[in-house]
């Protein structure tokens, strides 16, 4: 029989003790240790003269074949995870509560209708599962795939596009492993989802459920099923008060992808990123729009990224920036007024806070401008947290417009980095920033005069306007 031990884990990291510690040695988080009962599996050694099954080879033996991965007709989907889900992968989808998690992936098992998929739930019955599914399609709308496709009613045709409910998606409501598995075997799934790993539980472990030995084995059990199987899990994961996965960093590592489903309920859209990605970039970024019936695919994130707007307003300038490899035209907002108190606020949505302070400062240092006694505030309209360096000479020009209240046009666009002495520096893939602003039907884009160096000017129907130093991009808006 195996003997249960009690061990002390941080609840923050995973950190395991013998006895309570006050501090976490690893995180070092106050309080964070909490008790729980972990029962010693028995291993037994190999008998000698057992074959094993692994045999090291030497790497020019090994031999692969070209992985085909299982498309999940979302093209936001599709692009964050690099293609589609790739066979015996094992994802991890975080989130705040109630921004879209688990009809995400309803959707996503709606449109998957050529493969057998189990959906397995311990937050819900299959009662509530089957009212969600009939509310995004049995609405006659299906907002999986493109803005375009639609779900089918009773006798309508099915257009080649179009993705009814699916057939072969089982559900079922169950919080252990073992009987999940139980019925795994039975089903025999393509791909699993697991609705969330925080409520599931394994015997093998007394502990409650959520908690860093639980969500540890079950993660571990999930990616021995994955891996021997071939079958694709997908897990749905909470996250903490500071924004984190919950549970502990070894999940993150266990996983082959985390997927970061974040959003303004004010708003309504949604943003799915990838905070790690075996099998592709990092750098892609999807985007949603919440509606009644599911989420809305948006193809083009300029269309809600940019304010629609009749009258010309100063302190706004329109930036070229890219997400992965996806050029996107967001608006920066800026306002610039006399300090009330003695010290002037500094504030900022959507930016660096500390770039902020140090473009104001070369504004101020080799444009002239008394900034240091007023208030400036900025905000990146749609709620987007935009990292680029390119979007620099945008908000310098939304600062000085705000500033001397003059408007920038909203035909104008710009993509530029800005150094400490003034300088416009150039920006990577300046080719595509300047196809996507044609194409969106922009005048203007303002750019660096080294990048003009190395593209053709006379591809483009967009005025191509190259500026070495801050100030020429002043005279040139403003006069």
């Amino acid at each position: 029989m195996a003997k249960a031990k009690t061990y002390y884990f941080c609840q923050e990291c995973g950190y395991q003790s013998s006895s309570w510690l006050g501090r976490c040695p690893e995180c070092g988080k106050f309080g964070t240790f909490a008790e729980e009962v972990v029962k010693a599996e028995s291993g037994k050694r190999r008998v000698e003269g057992e074959k094993l099954q692994s045999v090291p080879k030497r790497i020019q033996e090994v031999s692969y074949s070209e992985t085909v991965r299982i498309p999940t007709h979302c093209g936001e989907f599709d692009r964050v995870l690099g293609g589609g889900i790739v066979p015996g992968s094992l994802l991890l989808l975080g989130g705040e509560p109630g921004i879209g998690k688990s009809t995400l992936l309803l959707q996503t098992a709606l449109a998957v209708t050529d493969r057998k998929l189990l959906y397995v739930s311990g937050e819900e019955s299959e009662q509530q599962i089957k009212m969600r599914a009939d509310r995004l399609v049995g609405s006659g709308e299906c907002v999986v795939g493109s803005t375009e496709q639609q779900g089918l009613k009773s006798g309508q045709v099915l257009p080649t596009t179009h993705y009814p409910l699916s057939t072969e998606l089982y559900v079922v409501s169950e919080t252990v492993t073992q009987r999940i598995f139980e019925h795994v075997d039975a089903v025999k799934p393509e791909l699993l989802i697991v609705d969330s790993i925080q409520t599931i539980t394994t015997e093998d472990i007394d502990s409650p459920a959520g908690s860093v030995s639980q969500i540890r084995q079950c993660t571990a059990e999930f990616q021995h099923y994955a891996k021997q199987t071939g079958v694709p899990v997908l897990l749905i994961g909470h996250i903490t008060k500071d924004g984190t996965l919950a549970g502990p960093k070894v999940m993150e590592h266990i996983v082959d992808a985390v997927l970061q489903f974040e959003g303004d309920r004010n708003y309504g859209y949604r943003i799915l990123r990838a905070l790690k990605n075996r099998f592709g970039s990092t750098a892609e970024i999807g985007i949603f729009e919440m509606q009644g019936n599911g989420l809305r695919e948006v193809p083009n994130p300029s269309e809600f990224l940019l304010s629609q707007r009749d009258e010309t307003l100063s302190g706004a300038a329109v930036a070229a920036t890219l997400e992965g490899a996806r050029p996107m035209f967001i608006e920066v907002q800026s306002l610039v007024s006399s300090a009330v108190y003695g010290t002037p606020q500094r504030n900022a949505n959507g930016f660096d806070m500390r770039r902020l302070s140090m473009l104001l400062a070369v504004l101020e240092k080799r444009c002239g401008f008394k900034l240091g006694a007023k208030d400036v505030f900025l905000n990146i309209a749609g709620g987007m947290k935009v990292n680029d360096p390119a979007i620099d000479l945008a908000v310098a020009c939304a600062v000085l417009s705000s500033n001397v209240d003059i408007p920038v046009s909203p035909r104008y666009c710009f993509a530029a980095e800005l150094g400490l002495s003034g300088e416009v520096r150039p920006v990577s893939r300046v080719e595509q920033r300047i196809a996507e602003a044609d194409r969106l039907g922009f005048e203007k884009i303002f750019i660096s005069k080294y990048n003009v160096r190395s593209i053709d000017t006379k591809r483009y129907g967009i005025e191509i306007v190259p500026v070495s130093v801050i100030e020429e991009a002043f005279r040139a808006l403003f006069a």
